[in-house]
């Protein structure tokens, strides 16, 4: 039998099957340990066949089956040739997404531990007749072994004396033997399930979802039980014997969700994301793998998760841009959870406050099935959102970040004992610093980026390669001390509060607060318990969350992502008003939402003040279709880099070369076609030119095309690094 093989390396050169005779217990889906030159490697068995073209003294043996299983399935052979002909991505890279990456080389195991118990032959006899009266060591741990039936020979060493459990051993008084021990996250979150009924608008959501033989788009305002939804699905999945996945847009929700999860279904959920440890993630991983958990939770990476017969995918916050990947491998989370739902024959539903204007269009033209749930479950009004002009504080002569309304509503909030948010998504001190006599902008050396202050260390960081500068005393160009530091960060923003309300407990949660593990639990864990008034954050506090003692938000930098060179700008403008927003008056308490903006006449602000979705669509669909922008069209980018320009430049010519000869044979179809460099012309060394373009909407047979001539590029510049990316969320 002959075990077609792909190996463990990423390269395109290699990126192809390899024929190799196979052992007992070969079957496809194993991980297979092969030679390949003069290495052993991994590899995956894709097809089992009967002959080979390869001459028989050239073909080699399969060294061993690394599993005790199959560990890649049929379905998920199935989908990584979908996502390498969908997104243009090499098989090996699609596989390394279906496990934990430590467990490819052996580098995590199952976490084995000794255990000990009574040898059965003495538990009914009296133990005064093998323990002598002096033994009261001996004594005790045998009583206690005897109410607890087993324990880790380590407690018992640690809580016990070592010796005396050591002499029981000995004597075959006590037997020990090796378990597996689960490595489990988040052990501590729990909480009681509390009966809740549904609401009338809840009910014929989940009757909907449930009968809906297409994807339901589930558009609830924040704090309209979305949730519970949700869960009373998945209730319904698991009583048919089936699996379930529920997906989150950030880490920092998890705990939450786990807390909910583990309420309502125990030991059945598992959690997947990249904040685990490696073996927390492995057991996580295998519980699913072989049935001992049935609920996968997670961000992106859990649509991954290996489970068989699943009833039900759930996408939370499905406009998130989190849920697009964004670094090889690339991928939209969407269209993997399309396709398993496909396969298994599951509902999909994805839900939001705030959906992707192309998935609202979808549901309007019948692609999805729409489910409003248009009213809060405390039946409590929206938060209402008060518009501060920060022109005209200007012209008052306050030039800070906080207007005077916020000020006083800062007051009056921590006056009557409740909690408030400000929110900025924009992390550090300053967002860059310069000189004002000369202009001189600080930049990384390898990026073409401004460096961001970070007070608390004292450091210039690069944010795309992570490289730290000391701050600058002097210009480096004109040795100027006169240094001028640019638009507030988060850090900042505690400091001005922290000198305003000196009493005033605040956290700050940002990337740069929750790098270690269990960072965001700490720190989400204190808000939620009243220890902390003041939760300073950026777009990881704006989603989900849910604290009742929440009475004020304050945006402090509405226009930050509205003038971005980006056609989804406004969209995300909306979105992330209309979600921080939603933290507000989650409870009995009313809620009120202070928006300061330099551009208070913008048309997004009209619409997100009354929370009018419809409204801003309507006017957003007509815009896009206007211009011819998705979901009009499909925008594909050939995205090339290389740390020597010139290789860069030419390989970007062949690229728009080919695809312009490609634009004259379909011209139709091409809504707009030109080359570049990236806004962001350079990235950790590498130079970054990039082809865009625009297709008309079902032009996969042009979409091939483009991957052939990326290809093309890849193959006539060894140097070059190019890849291939549909509707990209960051176009920068």
């Amino acid at each position: 039998m002959i075990a077609k093989v792909i190996v463990d390396i990423s390269a395109s050169e290699v990126d192809r099957v390899f024929d190799y005779r196979a052992i007992d217990g070969t079957m496809r889906g194993s991980r297979v340990a092969v030679p390949f030159g003069r290495q052993t490697t991994e590899g995956y068995v894709i097809d089992i066949a009967e002959t080979t073209d390869l001459p028989q003294d050239k073909l080699k043996d399969i060294i061993s089956i690394l599993d005790d299983r199959p560990i890649v399935s049929e379905e998920f052979l199935a989908l990584c040739d979908y996502m390498t002909e969908r997104f243009h991505l090499r098989k090996i890279d699609v596989f390394r997404l279906f496990l934990p990456a430590k467990m490819r080389g052996g580098r995590i195991k199952a976490l084995q531990k000794i255990f000990v118990y009574i040898n059965p032959e003495y538990i009914e006899v009296d133990p005064n007749l093998f323990i002598k009266k002096s033994a009261h060591s001996q004594m005790e741990v045998f009583e206690y072994l005897l109410d607890a039936q087993s324990a880790e020979q380590s407690y018992l060493n640690a809580n016990f004396s070592a010796a005396a459990v050591r002499n029981l051993i000995a004597r075959g008084v006590f037997l020990t033997r090796m378990e597996d021990v689960l490595r489990t996250p988040y052990k501590g979150i729990v909480q009681k399930d509390n009966d809740i009924v549904l609401t009338e608008e809840q009910s014929i959501a989940v009757d909907t979802i449930m009968s809906s033989e297409k994807p339901t788009l589930l558009f609830g305002v924040t704090g309209s039980g979305k949730t519970e939804v949700y869960l009373n699905c998945i209730e319904q999945v698991l009583k048919k014997g089936k699996t379930a996945i529920m997906l989150v847009p950030e880490i920092s929700l998890t705990p939450q969700v786990m807390r909910i999860f583990r309420s309502r279904f125990g030991d059945d959920v598992a959690l997947l994301h990249s904040g685990l440890s490696d073996g927390e993630r492995f057991d996580e991983w295998r519980r699913l793998l072989t049935g001992g958990a049935r609920v996968a939770v997670g961000a992106r990476s859990a649509i991954f998760a290996p489970l068989t017969n699943v009833g039900l995918i759930v996408i939370d916050e499905e406009h998130d841009t989190s849920y697009s990947s964004e670094s090889n491998p690339r991928y939209i989370t969407r269209d993997v959870a399309l396709f398993r739902a496909a396969y298994n024959g599951a509902r999909l539903v994805m839900g939001s406050a705030t959906p992707s204007v192309e998935s609202y269009y979808a549901a309007q033209n019948g692609k999805y099935k729409l489910v409003r749930l248009p009213h809060r479950v405390n039946k409590r009004e929206m938060p209402a959102i008060q518009i501060i002009n920060m022109c005209k504080e200007v012209t008052y002569g306050n030039s800070g970040m906080f207007s005077a309304p916020l000020v006083n509503a800062l007051e009056q909030c921590l006056a009557s004992g409740n909690q408030a948010i400000l929110f900025l998504n924009r992390r550090g001190y300053s967002s860059y610093v310069m000189c004002k006599k000369c202009g001189y902008v600080a930049k990384c050396e390898d990026c073409d980026v401004s460096l961001v202050y970070h007070k608390d260390e004292d450091l210039l960081k690069c944010h795309y390669c992570q490289r730290r500068y000391s701050m600058l005393d002097l210009c480096p160009n004109c040795k100027s001390p006169h240094i001028k530091q640019g638009f507030m960060g988060t850090e900042r923003i505690v400091e001005h509060v922290q000198k305003m309300f000196p009493s005033a407990r605040v956290i700050r949660m940002d990337n740069d607060t929750t790098r270690t593990k269990d960072a965001h639990l700490k720190l989400l864990g204190e808000f939620a318990n009243g220890n902390a008034d003041i939760l300073v954050g950026t777009q990881m506090v704006a989603k989900g969350h849910d604290f009742p003692n929440v009475t004020l938000v304050g945006i402090m930098d509405a226009d930050m992502s509205l003038h971005f060179s980006d056609f989804r700008a406004v969209e995300r403008t909306f979105q992330l008003i209309t979600q921080v927003a939603g933290r507000a008056g989650r409870e009995k308490k009313q809620g009120s939402v202070i928006l300061q903006t330099y551009t208070p006449r913008h048309y997004v602000y009209k619409y997100a003040t009354e929370y009018d979705y419809e409204g801003f669509f309507d006017k957003e669909i007509n815009i896009l279709q206007a211009t011819g922008f998705p979901p009009f069209t499909e925008i594909l980018r050939i995205l090339i880099a290389c740390e020597n320009e010139a290789i860069a430049l030419d390989a970007t010519k062949q690229a728009i070369d080919e695809a312009r000869a490609l634009a004259a044979k379909h011209g139709d179809r091409f809504v707009y076609l030109n080359a570049m460099r990236a806004p962001k012309k350079r990235i950790q060394t590498k130079h970054r030119m990039q082809v865009l373009m625009r297709l008309k909407p079902d032009s996969d047979d042009i979409r091939m095309a483009v991957y052939k001539i990326a290809d093309g590029v890849t193959a006539a510049f060894p140097q070059v690094t190019c890849f291939t990316e549909i509707n990209p969320n960051d176009l920068s």
